[in-house]
């Protein structure tokens, strides 16, 4: 099966106060020497895939640089991770290939190296249309500059663009979300992203939050309830716009039909490797990675391995941290990756899936899940589809946590979809 591969790029010109990736502002001096440690990484991949005992194949059918920032790389820096990848892979004529940009730095020159790269699909770090919201979060860009770019992008041939935005940013309202939500539609773009605040104690502004403090404008930050009906105003001003929810945080357009007839996709297939336990392999700081294991030929038994979210860890080359995925954690990852789609799961796919595996505690654990969760309104289920209601994607960790055992919550670690 093709893999996915996910480069990062953890490297920005500010860190939003929001961010809770493993990135941040660091000399220009530092891009080069990283750039040469993930060369080594992706020439070195396939041993380090069989040093794992694990099944590593040799084409690629989506690639990802994100961060980070990567648009803030030298047009040779870029130029030599496109290279080296396709030195390592066979990427396939259709592969889709993403790299993120922070709005303000696409110039015509970067526009030109993302071409010569083989870039076909541009993710745009936009989270508010609203220049006072932007801005009290550290993002750089003003509205204007966004639109000017999406039309640089289209005129180049690029059409096919992400948005990104947050809801529940510090002095956002619901009319100043319904202006994004607006904005973003206007703009015709394919894909757009909806993400709800983050508050954790791993960004700036989280933890401001948590204290209950006012720095990074923490006490305009909208309450949870708030927040909760931006995303729910997303998922209807979005869909009454043809741009159709089809992941918690995710919504595409319905796409015209191609020459031979059949309808084109605007879903992003990176994010879809990751939901539906396709293999891929990350690259660089925080990057984490997931391919079948060969020692054992159980249906979907894998392995997880990822690299540590310290810079200066990984240039002192910290080994990766490897952990097995045993047959039960491979059915759990089935469920709470699978519900995050809004198409939910085939339970009678997935008996078949992992039949070599089943008990009948199994069963009776998973229905132990289910069924509490369709009495109180999160879960739906139609003859073998199970998925989420739209009140469980608003509770949809709460959902989750049912399917997990311990094992699973300390084993898994976490990917990075955009």
């Amino acid at each position: 099966m093709p893999l996915g591969l996910y480069i990062s790029i953890p490297f920005c010109r500010t860190k939003c106060s929001y961010c809770n990736f493993a990135s941040d502002v660091f000399s220009k001096s530092a891009y080069e020497n990283y750039v040469i440690c993930v060369l080594e990484d992706i020439a070195n991949s396939r041993q380090l895939a069989m040093d794992l005992g694990c099944t590593c194949d040799d084409t690629a059918d989506s690639i990802y640089l994100g961060g980070g920032t990567p648009s803030i790389l030298d047009a040779s820096q870029l130029l030599r991770i496109f290279a080296a990848v396709r030195g390592q892979f066979a990427v396939t004529p259709d592969a889709e290939i993403t790299v993120e940009c922070a709005p303000g730095t696409i110039t015509p020159s970067l526009i030109e190296t993302l071409l010569q790269c083989g870039v076909n699909r541009v993710s745009l770090g936009v989270q508010s249309f609203v220049d006072q919201e932007a801005q009290s979060v550290g993002r750089l860009h003003k509205r204007s500059t966004v639109l000017e770019e999406i039309g640089r992008l289209r005129e180049a041939g690029l059409a096919n663009i992400n948005i990104d935005l947050i809801a529940g940013l510090p002095h956002q309202t619901a009319e100043s979300w319904a202006f994004s939500l607006s904005e973003t539609i206007a703009t015709g773009v394919p894909h757009v992203s909806v993400y709800m605040l983050e508050v954790d104690e791993d960004s700036r502004l989280g933890r401001e939050l948590i204290a209950g403090g006012s720095r990074y404008h923490a006490h305009f930050v909208p309450d949870d309830d708030a927040t909760a009906d931006f995303y729910q105003l997303a998922c209807q001003m979005l869909a009454s716009a043809g741009i159709a929810q089809y992941e918690i945080s995710n919504f595409a357009r319905t796409a015209p039909h191609s020459q031979n007839g059949e309808l084109q996709s605007n879903q992003s297939r990176h994010n879809l490797k990751y939901w539906t336990r396709q293999p891929y392999l990350g690259f660089g700081v925080d990057a984490h990675s997931m391919l079948a294991a060969n020692h054992n030929q159980a249906v979907h038994q894998a392995l997880r391995f990822a690299t540590t979210d310290s810079l200066d860890a990984y240039m002192n080359r910290a080994p990766h941290t490897v952990t097995p995925v045993s047959a039960q954690a491979a059915i759990e990852e089935s469920f709470f990756l699978g519900l995050r789609l809004n198409r939910g799961i085939d339970l009678e796919r997935l008996r078949a899936d992992f039949s070599p595996m089943f008990s009948q505690d199994a069963v009776a654990t998973w229905e132990s899940a289910i069924q509490p969760c369709v009495q109180d309104g999160l879960l739906e289920r139609q003859g073998a589809t199970l998925r989420l209601t739209a009140r469980g994607r608003l509770l949809s960790n709460e959902v989750f946590a049912r399917f997990l055992t311990e094992e699973t919550k300390v084993g898994t670690g976490h990917v990075n979809p955009r």
